[in-house]
């Protein structure tokens, strides 16, 4: 059975230097960083890439949906503390400049930007020959947002009995694209073959979600107590806003696996626990809510549903 280490990552490695880092940098650990700008206000930042993810748009000449990919994967870290974006920088690092892709690119990530209500600010691009491949090209991302200080979630009041509630993925998002272009390769599984009405290239290039929107109103109406935003580490992610003495169960069967999914695991030949460990599996956001709050999500956010709860262990 394949593993997302045999594709050449190790979530494990991953979680090893976060551990050895806590002990000389402030706040590590999180899906974002803050600091205090005020008795009232905390200034929360976040950053990230595309991933991988970029030698499928690449190979298939199609850029204009990792704009999208890349604002996503750095706001939806910022919104599960409960913090508004205000602003979006980028990174664009090639051998040599293409006019026509990099405004693509760009022009995609300021559409995502309207699309969640924070400026594009600008950015760097860099040509760098000699250092990456012809014809390839890197992003990253880093975003800038503000939260009040009464109104951060960091799952202090998660406790036994609570309740998980998903909202769903658009697709893989932008994690785990090492292990599917691996078993891409091994299958010898082409990005043009049929799939799901459309090819699987253009299934698995899909933009990640933006969850900014239906998040923010949700915390209006309804007392969330802590989220995860799943990406690389899979469901590892809700642990992390889970107190000591505290883990969680998801309960088998509760949603619809998207064909995406299955098709990789089957052609991979997979082990559940490793596609959970690597993808969202259909669930792009997790959320932690009292018992009595679970019909107030369901109701708020379109396509919600429960899928795990809070235990001791």
């Amino acid at each position: 059975m394949l593993t997302y280490r045999d594709s050449g990552v190790d979530i494990d490695a991953g979680n090893e230097l976060v551990n050895r880092i806590k002990g000389f940098t402030k706040g590590i650990g999180g899906f974002a960083g803050m600091v205090p700008i005020d008795s009232e206000r905390m200034l929360v930042a976040s950053t990230d890439g595309v991933g991988t993810k970029l030698a499928i748009a690449i190979e298939m000449q199609r850029y204009d949906t990792i704009g999208q990919d890349l604002v996503a994967m750095c706001v939806n870290d910022l919104v599960t503390v409960g913090a508004r974006p205000l602003f979006f920088l980028d990174y664009y690092a090639t051998s040599k400049l293409d006019v026509d892709q990099a405004e693509a690119v760009v022009r995609g990530i300021a559409q995502a930007c309207d699309q969640v209500g924070c400026a594009l600010l600008g950015g760097e691009t860099a040509e760098m020959p000699g250092f990456y491949q012809p014809g390839t090209f890197d992003l990253a991302g880093f975003t800038v947002g503000m939260v009040a200080r009464d109104r951060v979630i960091d799952g202090r009041t998660v406790q036994e009995d609570d309740v998980l509630v998903g909202l769903p993925s658009s697709g893989v998002h932008s994690n785990g694209f090492s292990l599917v272009r691996r078993i891409l390769a091994d299958r010898g599984l082409s990005l043009s073959m049929p799939f799901d009405g459309r090819t699987l290239g253009d299934s698995l290039l899909e933009p990640t979600a933006l969850y900014v929107k239906p998040v923010l109103d949700l915390l209006d109406r309804v007392p969330v107590k802590g989220m995860a935003h799943i990406t690389g580490g899979g469901f590892e992610n809700i642990q992390r806003f889970i107190p000591d003495g505290l883990t969680f169960l998801v309960s088998e069967g509760a949603w619809e696996i998207p064909e995406v999914f299955q098709l990789l695991q089957r052609e991979g030949r997979i082990s559940d626990e490793e596609m959970r460990r690597t993808f969202n599996m259909g669930i792009g956001m997790a959320l932690c809510v009292a018992t009595d709050q679970v019909a107030g999500v369901l109701s708020a956010v379109p396509g919600a549903f429960e899928f795990g709860e809070i235990i001791r262990g």
